[in-house]
């Protein structure tokens, strides 16, 4: 199967650029990158090409460089992990020290800093939830939330109860599980025949789906032939990523309760929301709701790979000692990551600023919104996280085409996004650290508008 890189790797002369945050000062692609990318299409599949051709040398802060001169601010944060920052010193420290001492693998032994962590965790989520599973990836922890909510359901229920609802563009991991969860058909057809007891129902995101009243989700379950008391959990990312796509504050509210009713376990991923992205520790604080299970990774760390699930000792505890955990579990290197990076998020009050410079940040990417409405079908902002869905004009349907060529044009002006997801690849991602300066900020949004009046004039 043949298949084209979204990106240009042809090197082309652009405008120099030298301002306090950015830098460009070669051809783009770098020339020198390009043996690199060949080697990379040699040994790699092809699938790891997909991002804009930067050959990172190192990030720090809000800045990644390549070893060429060129100097990007970054607002992908490596797809909302780096919230504190990239390469943070004072978790560069950390890591230096744990594995000088030696402490690099432990297994499922234990080690002080897990039992540090694990503490921490449950001190910043809701009173009740203060049992905490760490885990590897995002994908692994909803694998593991999808299996506590089902053996609970059918330790409550009997076998029928064993459904588990979640939402159409919703994203949850590329492992079999957490595809089937997911609600992106495009990316299931390799499963062939899904296995039954995951159904997908509308995201009552005002956009594409225009009925935000809770009547949409009943309904849509009886539609599916699901009876409510064979539910055994429901799970939504608590903003779709392809927006960010919040929840109207009623639904939420109306779902929690509606969970509660039936005896269903709600579980929010958290896995690119948590940390302070969107000014709140945890996104589901919006909305005023307790769930069952919470889905951490990502800004977990702002570095290494660790992801948590993180809920009641009841649901927690149903595996007998040795049958649920994971080889990777809790590995010293990025359990200090993360013990640090909270401490960084909590002192310095990163949710809080993120939760400040949502105003200019909402004011820049809506003012674009509207000079190109015809473009713009959407235009979403919380936090340090925002999105504009590319559209055909006249229409709902997303223009991948427009998207990458906008990035493309902020990636060769200095401005690093990842590439267009979700939804067709239409959404245009914003997501700087938690870090950024004001004035690196307002000039990134400076120059997606002129990427914007370059592409579509």
């Amino acid at each position: 199967m043949a298949h084209k890189l979204k990106y240009s790797m042809t090197p082309v002369a652009v405008a120099k650029v030298n301002t306090k945050n950015r830098r460009i000062a070669t051809k783009l692609p770098v020339p020198q990158s390009i043996p690199i990318f060949r080697k990379l299409l040699k040994y790699e599949p092809i699938s790891m090409q997909g991002q804009p051709p930067v050959i990172w040398d190192r990030a720090e802060g809000f800045s990644v460089h390549d070893r060429w001169g060129n100097r990007w601010i970054d607002w992908s944060s490596c797809v909302l992990v780096s919230n504190v920052g990239h390469g943070h010193p004072a978790i560069v420290k950390v890591i230096k020290k744990i594995a000088d001492r030696p402490l690099i693998a432990t297994y499922v032994f234990a080690h002080e800093g897990r039992a540090e962590l694990c503490e921490r965790l449950a001190k910043i989520a809701p009173p009740g939830l203060n049992k905490v599973f760490l885990l590897s990836t995002g994908s692994e922890a909803v694998e593991n939330a999808i299996k506590l909510s089902r053996t609970w359901g059918v330790a409550k229920g009997g076998p029928q109860k064993h459904v588990i609802v979640s939402f159409d563009g919703s994203f949850h991991g590329r492992t079999l599980g957490s595809q089937m969860a997911g609600g992106m058909p495009a990316l299931k057809t390799w499963i062939v025949r899904p296995a039954p007891g995951f159904v997908q129902i509308p995201f009552p995101d005002g956009f594409l789906v225009t009925d935000t009243s809770f009547d949409l989700f009943e309904s849509s379950l009886a539609k599916a032939g699901i009876k409510p008391q064979h539910v055994a959990g429901v799970i939504s990312e608590s903003y779709q990523g392809i927006g960010p796509n919040f929840f109207p504050v009623a639904y939420a509210k109306k779902l929690a309760a509606w969970c509660r009713k039936y005896g269903a376990l709600l579980m929010v991923d958290e896995v690119q929301s948590g940390f302070g992205r969107t000014g709140k520790m945890f996104a589901f604080e919006h909305y005023g709701i307790t769930p069952d299970l919470i889905i951490c990774g990502k800004g977990i760390t702002s570095s290494l790979p660790l992801s948590a699930v993180i809920g009641r000792d009841d649901i927690m505890n149903q595996y007998a000692p040795g049958s649920m955990t994971s080889t990777h579990s809790a590995s010293p290197l990025p359990v200090v990551a993360a013990i640090e990076s909270l401490k960084i998020i909590q002192k310095d009050k990163l949710a809080q600023r993120a939760a400040r410079f949502e105003a200019p940040l909402k004011a820049a990417i809506e003012k674009i919104g509207r000079k190109y409405a015809r473009n713009v079908g959407a235009v979403y902002c919380k936090g340090l996280v925002g999105g504009l869905l590319m559209v055909k004009p006249g229409t709902k349907a997303p223009d991948p085409e427009t998207a990458i060529a906008i990035n493309e044009s902020c990636f060769r002006k200095g401005l690093l996004m990842f590439a267009p997801v979700g939804w067709g690849g239409g959404c245009i991602k914003i997501a700087p650290p938690l870090t950024i300066s004001r004035d690196a900020l307002d000039e990134g949004c400076a120059v997606l508008a002129e990427a914007f009046a370059e592409t579509l004039g």
